[in-house]
């Protein structure tokens, strides 16, 4: 019999092998300073690109006081228990109820962690007789719930209607035999490539299948849609989502997450949410801060306003400098770029240490083998000066990528890696 830990000796996995060269710059890199535009990253000041604070409430100072007030009124301990035993306040149902009210929803319930929040939301949803049909690019948190799932599933090519359309008709009939019936799951924006989820023409398919709809509206919530209600909002179509679910760690700068939906479902919901009626509620401080940073989305469109100005020239920018950056329908802004994962470290490492640019870099498995993917994060505390400087970077840097500069730099790598 093998020792269970063989495996872990012998395979670190597509990202794990390369931790040496990785752990620590690549990959758990440690940002330094007051989150913002510019933070500092070992030592050096740089332009930070890889924060998802889109509306620049983490350092705010009205945010700041109110989290700091709230700390010191309750500390970070209280209400202490779950729920449905002890850990129930007036100001939860406060914030869950302007939660819904803001997302056109009748009811929403408080989630402690977004990633804790699907998965077991997914699991409450469905039984073993359902059918899941789901985005193949979906989040890891949707796979992780579709996982737990003992019935049948089936992905539709990304973004793709027709392939929808065949997978639902394929889920109907095995619903028909099983007594079941189907959830179909797509992210309001796709957090790689800032692609929105083609909701309208989802829901469009409502009027020849019979499925609901749960949609992951992480990275629209803020700052899509006339109000910033998202997704849905931006497409015409909240109300025919069923189960809406966002996070409070992208546009509202703290943690948490919420669903909203009928109240029906919302009450099912958190009867039978066992991530929920099984773990410590949601600390006072948390709730009492997104209540602040939910009236500040509501009362301060000059935030969401300067978070486009800020896109829009920062895409803008790169596309007139010849850079492919997909599809993107949202601030999330991808920069595709064609090399090996050595020389996207040294690509990384020049541009950070040499430019005073910090954004995130993806290679595979997350992305197909021989490209490289830069995501920038605009935000509402960016600058129109640091949009010049980002851009003249990657022009610089796409220069050293195609003369191989990068290959050259990246040999040791490559030898330490065996490759």
């Amino acid at each position: 019999m093998k020792d269970l830990f063989d495996k872990i000796y012998k395979d670190k996995g597509p990202l794990g092998k390369w931790a040496s060269q990785a752990e620590g710059y690549f990959v758990f890199p440690k940002l330094e300073g007051e989150i913002s535009n510019r933070m500092k990253f070992q030592g050096k000041d740089v332009i930070t690109w890889s924060i998802n604070d889109y509306l620049g409430l983490a350092n705010h100072p009205e945010v700041r006081k109110v989290d700091a007030e709230a700390a010191a009124q309750y500390g970070s301990a209280y209400p202490m228990g779950a729920r449905m035993m002890s850990g129930h306040t007036d100001l939860h149902e406060k914030l869950q109820n302007e939660l819904a009210s803001f997302v056109s929803k009748e009811a929403a319930y408080l989630l402690n962690f977004g990633y804790q929040g699907m998965v077991s939301t997914i699991d409450a949803l469905v039984a073993k007789d359902d059918i899941i049909v789901y985005d193949v690019d979906a989040h890891a948190c949707i796979i992780d719930g579709v996982r737990l799932h003992m019935g049948k599933r089936f992905t539709y090519k990304h973004n793709d209607v027709e392939s929808l359309e065949k997978n639902l008709e394929r889920a109907t009939k095995m619903a028909e035999q099983t007594g079941g019936g189907i959830l179909v799951i797509s992210e309001g924006v796709f957090g790689m490539r800032g692609e929105q989820g083609r909701l309208k023409e989802i829901v469009e398919l409502k009027k020849k299948f019979k499925f609901r709809l749960f949609v992951d509206d992480a990275h629209g919530f803020g700052t899509l849609g006339a109000n910033g209600a998202g997704a849905g909002e931006e497409q015409g179509v909240q109300d025919d989502i069923d189960v809406y679910f966002a996070t409070f760690a992208k546009s509202l700068a703290s943690t948490g997450a919420f669903i909203a939906g009928d109240q029906e479902i919302i009450d099912y919901l958190k009867y039978n949410l066992r991530s929920q009626m099984f773990a410590k509620s949601l600390q006072m401080q948390l709730v009492v801060g997104a209540l602040k940073r939910l009236e500040m989305l509501k009362t301060m469109p000059e935030l969401k306003n300067k978070l486009w100005e800020n896109v829009n020239a920062l895409q803008s920018g790169l596309k007139k400098r010849g850079f492919d950056i997909g599809t993107t329908q949202s601030c999330v802004t991808p920069v595709y770029l064609k090399g090996s994962i050595p020389e996207a470290m040294a690509l990384v490492k020049d541009l950070r240490e040499n430019y005073g640019i910090f954004c995130s870099i993806v290679v595979y498995p997350v992305i197909p083998k021989g490209l490289i993917l830069l995501r920038l994060i605009p935000t509402a505390t960016h600058t129109l000066q640091d949009v010049k400087e980002t851009l003249d970077a990657f022009d610089a840097i796409r220069d050293r990528l195609e003369n191989g500069t990068y290959k050259r730099l990246s040999a040791a790598v490559m030898a330490a890696m065996g490759d």
